[in-house]
């Protein structure tokens, strides 16, 4: 199986590609002349799987800041009576 575009690619299938690309050269089945080819291709998917990864974790990341944010103000007291709203009369004892 060849790789697609490695912005076509999910996660899944760039790691199942990893694992088939990594059993092939464990297993010897690769000649010489194909190993570069697949040591490249191998380097694009680790990057590929690496950017996804970090993405991920920037999304759950502002998503979880979100979710704090928003159930901190949902049991947060509510703000003081504002001052000027006493009666100047009884401000004055």
């Amino acid at each position: 199986m060849k790789a697609k575009g490695a912005k076509d690619l999910t996660y899944g299938a760039a790691a199942a590609r990893l694992e088939e690309i990594l059993q092939r050269i464990e297993e010897g089945k690769v000649d010489i002349d194909e190993l570069s080819g697949l040591v490249g291709e191998a380097a694009g998917l680790v990057t590929l799987c690496r950017d996804k990864i970090q993405a991920a974790e920037v999304q759950v990341k502002t998503i979880t800041e979100q979710l704090e944010r928003e159930t901190v103000a949902e049991i947060a007291p509510p703000a003081p009576a504002d001052e000027t709203d006493i009666d100047d009369e009884s401000a004055r004892y």
